[in-house]
């Protein structure tokens, strides 16, 4: 394998693991939403 092919085949590993990475500490840190309950939203509305 040539150099240049070699260079070119880490900077392209390198940099996909780099955004696997981010993306998945990114995706483990975000708090999670808060999402409303579907009884207590309707509980205004007469039966």
């Amino acid at each position: 394998m040539s150099t240049s092919a070699l260079t070119i085949m880490l900077i392209t590993e390198v940099t996909i693991t780099a955004f696997t990475l981010y993306y998945f500490w990114k995706v483990v840190t975000t708090p999670p939403r808060a999402e409303p309950d579907s009884y207590a939203a309707n509980d205004d509305e007469p039966r």
